[in-house]
């Protein structure tokens, strides 16, 4: 018999969702997203499995236990107050604790608890939503899928920081993120492909509000952009990407700004907001920078650092065979692809033009000898896959 499963996607400020059910085949019910929790712009949107909609509404929830309860409970009301049969979760850092999939029981909440200063932006939000379906459904399974899982494979001398030892047994290391994603492509690219594409030299690059890149050879992570928390590697959307720990430092003390305040800088004010000065998102930045130099400014240091990135996995892969762009940056804007990928030829890197305009699922131009893909990611569908091993794993 199939069952009934929910995915919840719990961000820094917003919280995506999807319905399943899974038996012999997967069935995607419906999708959505509240998103701006705490803002007065907040949106309620949901679509059916062909992506027409459902519901669009405005939302004031003021914190994610409030979007918790609003997202969970429009899904009972849809599904005529039948609970699930698991409620999957995804939780953004494991630390050195977790690397695969657990059963939320009241112990290992209480243990992410502890791990919550390894992603202040991220993880005290999943686990308000853990706390709160748990309340809702007493009786159902909870999942916790973990996006450090995916890196856990990366050589001992990538995790490392040069740091005192006694820093590093506190579990100060580099983890990466984005896993839930890149593991999704990787099985995608299985399908469509064959096992034998998966085993090439592949650079994945989820470029979205958050962004990151991977190196992943014989179906592995070797390398990532992220480090320790999900504020490093790339520039993002209103996070910084790497840092010179200097600048802190100074920051610090020159007394120039508290912890709290770099936090919220590093998280919530740097990126493309703090170079641009005035917005965020990718296409607004397009659409300006051709009469505003500090918005121009912002999508060259996007793709500047992203094409930096790609030659520095290359190397660590010993070359190159499949770039995969994803996330909705990757997916959704041909100009940034192009502009990434201009420049390096030497990698066998070409983008045909006309492919990438069109969004087609391979944009190499026929000279290149490196296979560039566009593929759409399904966090919320890796998710559910993983819950329904739990829930399976369980029966009596």
């Amino acid at each position: 018999m199939s069952k009934t499963i929910i995915a919840l996607n719990t961000g820094s400020s917003s919280i995506k969702f999807a319905l399943y059910e899974i038996g012999e085949t997967e069935r995607l019910v419906f999708y959505g997203s509240l998103t701006r929790i705490g803002s007065r712009d907040g949106r309620f949107s949901v679509q059916d499995a062909h992506g027409n909609a459902i519901a669009t509404m405005s939302s004031t929830a003021q914190d994610h236990v409030a979007a918790c309860d609003y997202v969970l409970s429009w899904i009972l009301s849809q599904n005529e107050g039948r609970k699930p049969d698991a409620v999957g979760h995804r939780i953004v850092h494991g630390g050195p604790l977790y690397s695969t999939p657990q059963i939320a029981t009241p112990e290992l909440i209480a243990s992410l608890d502890t791990l919550s200063p390894f992603a202040p932006e991220h993880l005290p939000q999943a686990i308000k939503a853990v706390r709160h379906a748990a309340r809702l459904f007493p009786e159902t399974l909870q999942v916790t899928c973990f996006d450090t899982s995916f890196h856990t494979t990366m050589p001992e001398v990538a995790k490392l920081y040069a740091l005192p030892e006694f820093i590093r047994r506190e579990g100060v290391q580099r983890y990466g993120f984005h896993g839930l994603s890149y593991e999704y492509i990787l099985l995608e690219l299985k399908r469509q492909l064959g096992v034998q594409a998966v085993e090439k030299r592949i650079i994945l690059a989820h470029l979205g509000h958050g962004a990151s890149m991977a190196a992943v050879k014989n179906g592995k992570s070797i390398e990532t952009t992220m480090g320790f928390s999900p504020a490093g590697g790339l520039v993002m959307s209103t996070r910084s990407g790497d840092l010179d720990p200097g600048v802190i430092l100074f920051l610090l003390q020159q007394n120039k700004m508290t912890p709290a305040a770099i936090k919220q800088m590093v998280n919530r004010q740097s990126g493309l907001l703090g170079i641009s000065g005035s917005t965020d998102d990718m296409q607004e930045l397009l659409a300006a920078e051709k009469v505003d130099d500090a918005s121009k400014q912002a999508v060259e240091l996007f793709c500047y650092q992203a094409r930096k990135y790609i030659g520095a996995l290359s190397v660590v892969l010993g070359g190159l065979d499949i770039l995969i762009f994803t996330g909705g940056i990757g997916e959704h804007s041909p100009d940034i692809r192009s502009r990434i990928c201009d420049g390096l030829g030497f990698l066998g890197i070409s983008v045909d033009e006309e492919k990438n305009i069109t969004n087609s699922t391979v944009i190499a131009h026929e000279r290149g000898r490196v296979e560039i893909r566009i593929m759409k990611t399904n966090e919320e569908l890796m998710i559910a896959r993983h819950t329904m091993n739990v829930l399976e794993m369980t029966k009596p």
